[in-house]
Formats: structure tokens, sequence, C-alpha cells
């Protein structure tokens, strides 16, 4: 007599909707609401965006006399209100060469590697709110780019280091970091003053990226150190950005409007946005 065959059965349970997004073959990411995010579509969306954003910016630069004539402006108004201080911090960084050369790969490189590793970080780790991150720092983008085309800024750097009329016995005496001290490229090359905007300042786009990054993700990183560095990251920006004379500080002021707009057009554009979570 043959003995009975037992066979056992096992259980899957069903994914539960409300669980943390999933990973598939493709390495999407499901969402919570069963969207699914393509590491390959968001990197298309994104080259394709800063290309666009690229070309009209560059295409769109204004001409040098009215971009000194919001230089003076906006100088005055900093004037007006006592705080004046690009020129006289630049002079007294100028002493610490080591401090200069730092500033200026600072402004040169970190603008685009955090933003980078910040929008890697959130489509991996926190894709449920990645879209309204992505939106948030593309809005940003494109309100920049309407401050750069109606309002032309001659930046610090490139001032005339002379008189100017109608104004206080006061000579522009700015130092362009970038073109003095070493570094790997400097807008008086050829090339970067073919494909950069000169007079692109108004508002700064790297305050504004880098406060965007302190924003999404210091609720959201766990090693406290690393949540001080990234909190630190947009006050060593404002410091590279008046350093190196590509900004005033009034600049970032602007950034900061801009990415406050972002922030609401952001959540606005993205279904069901999550609000920030805290590690």
């Amino acid at each position: 007599m043959t003995s009975p065959i037992h066979l056992s059965v096992k259980t899957v349970s069903a994914p539960d909707a409300r669980s943390a997004p999933t990973r598939t073959r493709f390495h999407a990411r499901t969402l919570r609401d069963g969207r699914r995010l393509y590491w390959w579509v968001e990197v298309i969306f994104i080259l394709v965006f800063y290309a666009v954003y690229s070309a009209i910016r560059n295409a769109s630069e204004g001409g040098e006399v009215e971009a000194f004539r919001h230089a003076r402006q906006l100088v005055g108004w900093e004037r007006g209100l006592g705080l004046a201080f690009e020129e006289t911090v630049q002079d007294w960084a100028l002493n610490f060469r080591p401090l200069v050369i730092v500033t200026n790969y600072i402004y040169g490189s970190l603008h685009f590697i955090v933003t980078a590793g910040a929008i890697i970080y959130l489509f991996r780790s926190h894709s449920d709110d990645y879209p309204r991150w992505r939106n948030t720092l593309a809005t940003t983008t494109a309100l920049a780019l309407i401050g750069f085309i109606l309002w032309p800024l001659m930046p610090p750097r490139l001032l005339p280091g002379q008189f100017a009329p109608g104004e206080t016995p006061a000579r522009y005496d700015y130092v362009d970091t970038l073109a003095e001290y070493p570094t790997f490229w400097s807008f008086d090359s050829g090339a970067m003053q073919e494909v950069s905007n000169q007079y692109a300042a108004m508002p700064s786009l790297h305050f504004a990226w880098s406060t965007f990054c302190a924003v999404a993700l210091v609720p959201r990183v766990r090693r406290r150190r690393l949540k001080w560095a990234l909190a630190s990251y947009p006050a060593v920006t404002l410091l590279a950005i008046v350093l190196t004379a590509n900004h005033y500080w009034l600049d970032a002021v602007g950034g900061l409007v801009v990415l406050g707009a972002g922030l609401l057009i952001g959540k606005r554009l993205t279904p069901g946005a999550a609000s920030p979570a805290v590690a």
C-alpha cells in the first residue's frame, strides 16, 4: 500500500498597496498609487528639459548697457539697506589663496554634483516623494529663466573698474577669481563666452538649487553629520557665489523667491503629493 503524498503549499500574500515603492526588473519604482517611474524616462526628461533651458537661456542674453544699468540699480538698493558688502568680503578672502581656490571649485562643480545626487537619492530611496521634488526643481529652474530674460544683470566680476557716472566716488574693484586663480574652467574662455549667458545672474540658481537640496534631503537622511552638511550647504554656496564675484547677495534672495514659488507649483502639479518625510 502506497503512502499518501502530502503537498505543501506556500501561501504568497498579495502586495499591500500601502507598502513602500517596489522595484521591477526594468529598475522602475512602483508608487503607492500604482504609477511607475522608470529611471531612463526620468533621465531623458531631465536631459531634454535642461537642453531646452540652456538653449533659451544662452540665446536670450541681454545687452551690456541694460545689464550694467540693472547692476547699478541693485547695488543702489543694497547700499540703501546698508548691506553692500560683497566687495569687502571678497577683498578679505583674497588674502587667503586656498580659500579662494576652494570656493572656485565649489562654485564650478557642487552646483551640478549635489543636485544630481539629490535627484538620484530621492528616486531610489523616496520614490513616492520624487515626482513632487522633480516638478519643484523643474519649475524653479523655469521661473529663473524668466528672470534671466526680463532682467539681465551684470555680475560683480564684470563691473568696470572705474567710476560710474552719477554714483558716489567708489570704484568697482572685483576680481574674477575663476580667471585669476587655478581652476578647471573660466567664463573668460572663448567656449564659455559662446555658450554661457554672462548676464543670467538674477535670480541665483546656484543658491536656489542648493537650498532645494537642503530642504528635500535634510528631513530624509539619517546620519547626523550628513544632515548638518546639507543644512549648511546653502550658506557655503552663498559664500562661494559672493567670493567668486558671480552674484550679489540679493541674487540669492531672488533664488529663494523662485524656489518658494517652485515648491508651491510643484505640489500642485503632482497628484497626491506627499508631505516631507522625517528620517
